[in-house]
Order: C-alpha cells, then structure tokens, then sequence
C-alpha cells in the first residue's frame, strides 16, 4: 500500500502544477493582448519619424549627422541586448543570447571591442558571465516599458558613438513574427543605414514640401535623428515584451498539457498497483480459508 500512497502523492503534486500553469497561460494570454496592442500602437510614430527623418535629411546635403557617417575601419562596437527580467518562456532568451554569443565570437575573432548594453535581468546576467564590458543596463521594466528609463541606458551608447568612441552600434532583440514565432534579430542601429530610410513613391509625393527650421536645421535634424533611434530601442523593446508574453503562453499551455499525460499515466499505474494489491488480500484470504 506504501507504493499506492506514493502514487497519490505524485498525482496530488502534477494536479497543482498543473493549476499553477494553467493560471500564468491565462495571465500571459490578457499580457500578450495589451503587449501587441502596444507595440502595434507604437509601429505608426516610428514610421512617422522615420518618413520626416528620411526627407530632413535628404534636404541639407550641407550637414551629415554623425549618426549617417559610416565609418571605414571598425575598431571599437557596441551592443545593446535586450532580453526578460522572468523565465518560463521557452527558448525566448536562448534563441537571442545564442545569436549574441556568436556575434560576439565574430567580433574577437577580427580583434574588435565590444561594449555592451543589458536591457533585461537574462541579458544581464549572460553578459556578466561573459565578462563583457557593461557601459549601462536597464532591469525590471515591468509589464509597460518606459521611454524615460530606456534613454538613460541606450543614452551612453549613442553619446559614444557620436564623439568615436566606438564605429557601430548594434541592437538584439526578439522580433514578433506571430503568436507561435519569435524571430532572434541582431540588426545596426548605428550607423543609421540608407535603407532604413527608403521611401515609397507615395511616402515621397506626400512629403514633397521644404521645411521652415527653427532655430536651425542643424538643431533640428539633431533632435529628430535622436528621436529617431529612441523609437527604434522603443519599438525593440515593445516587439521583445509581445515575443516574451506569447512564448510564455505557448510554454504553459504545453506543460498544463504535458501535466495532464502525466496525470493520466500516473493515475493508470495506481488502478494497476491497487488493483493488484487488491487480488493479492484475496488471495491470501482464499489461501487463508482454504488452509483452515
């Protein structure tokens, strides 16, 4: 009977981890609603600022933004990482750490250094392991990030950049495809390259005016530009935190799932241990009865 009890238990153990799944998928379901109403939200600014950005800068051929030089010898990068405070979600943080680490391999392997930006306790944490240099970081964003929080993180990068400190600046992040895929991307912020600013035929007949500047173009294009790269770490940020609550969902949808096999399983081995133990009293009953 002692092997029947333990069965028990170990069903009683599979049912409340499998309430406790159950409830942080239907969480990270109404999470994963606000999450891409949020980074859908935010989609129309940058393209707003991109489009004004891309016809500014076409239109003072005089004056280049150090973010618009691209430099010829790369000496010195730098990386900004964002990633989840929490786990439970899958390969989320694996898939793009994995694709960091292998950048970051690339950039020993032609003698390049690297500083780098954690959005993100897993972040953080690989990295600290890693040894990288660590020039800033950003944790615990909650479930709404903030722009105000993340300017002073990526701030120190940029100011970088723009004074030569370092020739490139790159952002990693999980990029929302759906709610079953997440796609790891590492892409260049820094130089800001010419096909972020590609517009269509109807992007440029909308924007066929000059501009009036005040003070002057050159303040103007500066805080524009900055703006610019503001909302694409913003935008990044808003992709990963979709990419997070729907891996999480995915994951505890496929353990409550993987519980009840479990459940079903275990539950076929007690009928079978206490059916036996069963046949087992009354044959020694009969036995009993029949020495008598």
């Amino acid at each position: 009977m002692a092997g029947i009890k333990e069965i028990r238990t170990k069903i009683k153990s599979v049912q409340n981890t499998s309430k406790i799944t159950k409830a942080m998928e239907m969480v990270a379901a109404s999470k994963m609603r606000k999450a891409q109403d949020r980074m859908r939200t935010a989609r129309p600014y940058a393209d707003k600022v991109r489009n004004i950005a891309a016809h500014m800068s076409q239109a003072n051929p005089d004056y280049s933004h150090p973010y618009l030089v691209t430099r010829s010898d790369i000496k010195a990068v730098g990386m900004i990482v964002v990633t989840t405070d929490k786990g439970l979600c899958g390969g989320l943080n694996t898939n793009v750490l994995r694709a960091v680490l292998n950048r970051i391999k690339e950039f020993e392997a032609d003698s390049v250094k690297l500083q780098a930006t954690a959005i993100g306790n897993k972040g953080l944490g690989f990295l600290t392991r890693l040894g990288v240099d660590l020039v800033s970081q950003e944790t615990q964003l909650g479930d709404t990030p903030s722009l105000d929080r993340l300017i002073g993180a990526i701030k120190v990068q940029l100011d970088d950049f723009a004074e030569g400190r370092i020739d490139a600046v790159y952002l990693a992040y999980n990029r929302f495809i759906n709610t079953m895929r997440q796609e790891p991307v590492i892409e260049q912020l820094l130089p800001l390259s010419s096909e972020r600013f590609e517009q269509s035929e109807a992007e440029k007949s909308s924007y066929s005016w000059d501009y009036i500047y005040e003070p002057d173009a050159k303040t103007v294009v500066d805080e524009l530009l900055l703006r610019y790269v503001e909302a694409l770490v913003y935008q990044a940020v808003a992709e990963n935190m979709a990419s997070e609550q729907s891996a999480r969902m995915v994951a505890m949808k496929s353990a409550s799932d993987n519980a009840k096999k479990v459940i079903g399983e275990l539950q076929l081995i007690y009928n079978k241990t206490r059916q036996a133990a069963i046949t087992k009293e009354i044959s020694e009953i009969v036995g009993g009865a029949a020495a008598v």
